[in-house]
Order: C-alpha cells, then sequence, then structure tokens
C-alpha cells in the first residue's frame, strides 16, 4: 500500500546519504549495556536500536522494561511506537528508504512478538484494526508488507489476508475481525481497477458506511482514489498510518457526540 518509490530497486540504487554502516552501528550497541540504562535512557537507546533495525536489542530492551514493571502497553506507545514513529517522518522526508525501513520494522515486530500475548491478556487499548490485502490478479505485496508492520507500530491491529484477493474474501475479513478500516494495494494498472470492484460490493450489501477504506500502489493517484469512491489515497506508508490514525479520531469522535445525545 506504498507507492513504489517503494519499489527496492529503486530504493537501492538510490544515491542517499547513511547513517553509520550497520556494522559500525552494532559494534557501538555492543558498548552499551542495556540493563545499566535508567527507563528513560533505555528507552531512547530502544529508539536507536529500532531506526538502526537491530532486533536482538529490541528483545533485550522490551525484557528489561518489563521486567522492571512496566505495563505492556507502555512499554508499546512509549519505546516502539515512539520509535517507528521517528523512522516514518525519516521516511517521509527520504532521509531513510525502503531497505531501511524494512529493517527498522522487522525490529519493531522481534518486540512486538514478546508484547503481543500480554496485550491481548490485559485487554490494553488498540487504536483499531485494519483488514490488508492485495487486489484480485496481483500478488505485489512489499508496499503492503511495510504498511502493515508500520500501521503495526502505530497500535493497529493489522489483519493481513494476503495477496490476489476477491471482493468476498476482503468483506469477510472485515466481517469476521470486527474491523474498522479496509486497505488495498495494487502494483498493477490491469489490477488497479477490482478496487472499484470491492467498494462497488460494499456498496451493494449495505455495508460501505461500516468501513474505511484506504488504496495505495504505484500505479494510482488522488483522482483515481475518489474516481472509484475510496476514502483516501495514502502515496506511501507514513501517510497510511496518519491517514489511519485521523480516520479512526473522526470515527471515535463521532460515536462519542452520538452516545452523549
Amino acid at each position: 500500500m506504498i507507492k513504489l518509490l517503494c519499489d527496492l530497486a529503486d530504493a537501492c540504487n538510490s544515491t542517499i546519504t547513511m547513517r553509520p554502516a550497520m556494522s559500525d552501528k552494532q559494534s557501538e550497541t555492543e558498548d552499551i549495556v542495556l540493563r545499566d540504562l535508567t527507563d528513560d535512557n533505555l528507552v531512547q537507546q530502544m529508539h536507536d536500536d529500532l531506526y538502526d533495525g537491530l532486533p536482538n536489542e529490541i528483545v533485550e530492551g522490551t525484557e528489561i522494561l518489563l521486567e522492571r514493571g512496566w505495563e505492556p502497553y507502555d512499554v508499546l506507545t512509549r519505546s516502539l511506537v515512539a520509535g517507528m514513529r521517528i523512522v516514518g517522518i525519516d521516511f517521509r522526508d527520504g532521509i531513510l528508504f525502503v531497505p531501511e525501513v524494512l529493517l527498522a520494522a522487522n525490529a519493531m515486530k522481534a518486540g512486538m512478538a514478546i508484547l503481543r500475548p500480554l496485550l491481548a491478556a490485559t485487554g490494553a487499548p488498540r487504536v483499531g484494526t485494519i483488514v490488508m490485502g492485495t487486489v484480485k490478479g496481483d500478488i505485489h505485496d512489499i508496499g503492503k508488507n511495510l504498511c502493515g508492520m508500520m500501521l503495526e507500530g502505530a497500535g493497529f491491529d493489522v489483519i493481513d489476508i494476503g495477496v490476489n484477493i476477491d471482493a468476498d474474501t476482503y468483506i469477510a475479513a472485515l466481517e469476521e475481525n470486527n474491523a474498522d478500516i479496509l486497505g488495498m494495494s495494487a502494483l498493477l494498472t490491469t489490477t488497479m481497477g477490482y478496487m472499484k470492484v470491492v467498494i462497488g460490493e460494499l456498496e451493494q450489501r449495505g455495508l460501505r458506511s461500516d468501513y474505511g477504506v484506504i488504496v495505495g500502489g504505484a500505479p494510482l493517484n488522488q483522482d483515481f482514489a475518489s474516481e472509484i469512491g475510496a476514502d483516501a489515497y495514502c502515496r506511501d506508508a507514513t501517510v497510511a498510518v496518519e491517514t489511519a490514525v485521523d480516520f479512526m479520531k473522526t470515527r471515535q469522535g463521532s460515536a462519542a457526540a452520538i452516545m452523549a445525545r
């Protein structure tokens, strides 16, 4: 769901100013004893480790904070989500590119593997639920996967239903997971039109107003999104997160207003 300026080939061929080489950063991190850091300094170090894509350090930092009595939700929001927000901003501004963001997202997933069951057990609040998939006839998923990891890092429950997804499968996943948002991606001009089919099926079943619909992919633009009846076009993963968060704030605000009547 990311415009393929998220194309790995383009990203890898770009001339960019890099942070220190990963081996150098790993060497620097090895000199830091995470258990010796104060909570605030440990959280800051985890932000740096996320930025540098170091999953082992993220796992260790997550475990240390939990051992110190932190609630799982606080570890998620203050270390992982806040750290990925920095990654997202630098990706948006062209400082980081897709390979680096994927490394950061994978490091975040290592921490989430520890936190996810704890969050479920404690009933910690989540931002919302989004169902994501690449449309029927299309098997490209790099952008979708990156968006999913970034959205999970922002506190969403992400239901990734894969590639080559037809309308019935999208709608079934939305209903089964009590989702808030549908995210559809396409890389090919020959498949992007299927997004309109899915939205049309939602309308026919009287479900369109139940879900936000965001779309993305290399051949798409805002005009296309408006034409097919989507709520938003997301040119990259950072915009997808911002759009999804804004949608949930609007939805929750509307629900609160109705309950107050």
